[in-house]
């Protein structure tokens, strides 16, 4: 039965924002509920690492032990290692677009990639493991739409150190 409640994903997401706009906000969990409905809590329990409790549209929590095991802002890499109902690691990697969308420069752009490799612990869901192994990764879709959505808004709602903004004459 481990098989079918083993999960490994890989998604990417093309965003409107610099680089390193992206990774300075996904370096900072704590921050992930004010944008990412489906993250439910963050709690910091040490320097590196944090309880995480989420949902998506099926009616149970997920919670998980985060633990940092790279942090590198030269190559806009971040990953960490999971425990709990939830056991494997998560990583995203920020690459910058611009150069292949823009020559110039001029729009800048990020591809993000998300991978995850994860055996899922929760009694509930190795159970259910077979039967519902594909609305388990429909419930894992949504979830990554939310995040999508919600990181694009985050996004072109905060402040872009790249852009000068002028006063209008009073």
């Amino acid at each position: 039965m481990d098989r079918w409640s083993h999960y490994r994903f890989r998604t990417v997401w093309h965003l409107d924002a610099a680089p390193d706009a992206v990774y300075r906000l996904l370096e900072r969990p704590d921050l992930y509920p004010e944008w990412w409905p489906q993250i439910r809590e963050v709690r910091q329990t040490g320097d590196t690492s944090g309880d995480l409790r989420f949902r998506s549209v099926l009616p149970y929590d997920l919670r998980v032990t985060a633990r940092s095991t790279r942090q590198d802002p030269r190559r806009r890499v971040l990953e960490v290692a999971m425990a709990g109902d939830l056991e494997g690691w998560v990583r995203w990697t920020v690459l910058d677009a611009t150069a292949a969308a823009d020559p110039q420069g001029a729009h800048p752009g990020t591809r993000l990639v998300f991978e995850q490799e994860v055996v899922v612990r929760k009694r509930l869901m190795r159970l259910l493991a077979v039967p519902c192994r594909p609305l388990f990764r429909a419930n894992h879709a949504l979830m990554m739409r939310g995040g999508l959505t919600g990181l694009r808004a985050r996004l072109a709602a905060t402040p872009r150190p790249d852009i000068a903004f002028e006063a209008e004459p009073g």
